[in-house]
């Protein structure tokens, strides 16, 4: 039973449909494809913003580098909270690429103003300081918790009247547009931040994220950064075509929806073993803190990550749940906690 991640898991049947089609013509390369073009432009109109510059990559982690290595200069850096992806989990790629990462502590995984506002006090000796130019957040956050648009907006008018990029990671998107919380749409993304992503590979796609970016001076000369990190890919209406597939009819939501629900019956499954959470569950993952020896009886079973150290006794595991998942896994799941906690 995998509630390890959300990814391990295929793509969906009409992702790969789209795919089989893709592969069926002769197309031009290097995203002048029609499926690339015809996605973008779908996309275009679901941010309503028809001078948007959509691109399509591999993965998250190479969408992060190349929109922040691409928007900075050498002596900018990029502020994070210390639980966001490019600070914990991604090998050091945005310091790979010359660029400093600030980290602050945030609020359950989300960046909180005054930290932003901390950061450019203490960064304001120049030339002795890196300089901040750009606030990264995701959303959903590495907890899984989701921004409202009230605090979206509030961190888009710091990085306005400051004169900081602003760029969302997206790889779980999906699951905050469709969290039960949310008050966000697309459209309202795309126009607080200067660039975004729509992460796929987490849901419903193969493999694949659609890099948006908003901002007109970020668009100048990308495709040069795309092309130099090795990001440019030949075939690329393979991703153009899944892209299609998820979001001709919205199927991207209806997953996501479906990942979400399986979150919360997991979340009342822990209720009713009166196992405590870490965290609210507002999207696809499940924090639940465990004691140590249940734990490691758990794992001859289950696959999901230790997360963080709770006490001596106990710790913090992820559970998270995919749009695949199922009612009989959630019910498998209930039984083995029932017998586990009979010991």
């Amino acid at each position: 039973m995998n509630f390890k991640d959300d990814y391990s898991i295929g793509a969906h049947p009409l992702v790969i449909e789209r795919i089989v089609s893709a592969n069926e013509t002769l197309e031009a390369s290097y995203q002048h494809d029609s499926y690339s073009k015809e996605a973008a432009g779908l996309i275009k109109e679901k941010i309503s913003n028809p001078n948007a510059l959509v691109r399509f990559v591999a993965g998250g982690t190479l969408a992060n580098l190349l929109v922040i290595a691409a928007s900075l200069r050498p002596h900018e850096a990029v502020i994070s909270v210390e639980s966001g992806h490019i600070n914990l989990h991604e090998t050091g790629a945005i310091e790979n690429t010359g660029h400093k990462i600030i980290s602050v502590q945030g609020n359950e995984g989300k960046i909180i103003p005054s930290e932003i506002l901390k950061v450019l006090e203490t960064h304001n000796i120049p030339p002795h300081t890196v300089k901040p130019k750009m606030v990264y957040l995701s959303n959903s956050t590495e907890l899984g918790s989701i921004y409202t648009k009230s605090e979206l907006k509030e961190i888009a008018e710091i990085c306005k009247m400051n004169n900081l990029f602003l760029f969302m990671d997206g790889a779980r998107l999906g699951m905050a547009l469709s969290s039960k919380k949310n008050d966000l749409s697309l459209r309202e993304i795309a126009q607080l931040t200067d660039a975004f992503y729509i992460g796929g590979t987490k849901n419903g796609a193969l493999m694949g994220e659609a890099i948006i970016i908003n901002n007109e001076e970020l668009k100048t000369d990308f495709d040069f950064h795309l092309k130099q990190k090795g990001a440019l890919v030949a075939k690329t209406r393979f991703f153009g075509a899944q892209f299609l597939g998820l979001f001709k009819n919205d199927l991207y939501f209806e997953l996501a929806a479906k990942a979400n629900q399986k979150a919360e019956e997991l979340k009342i499954v822990l209720k009713k073993h009166e196992i405590p959470l870490k965290y609210p569950v507002e999207t696809n993952q499940v924090f639940p803190i465990l004691r140590n020896v249940h734990i490691d009886e758990l794992k001859k079973k289950v696959e999901f990550y230790v997360w963080e150290s709770h006490d001596d006794e106990h710790s913090v595991i992820r559970l998270i749940t995919n749009w695949q998942t199922s009612e009989e896994e959630i019910k498998e799941f209930d039984q083995i906690l029932s017998a586990l906690l009979k010991n």
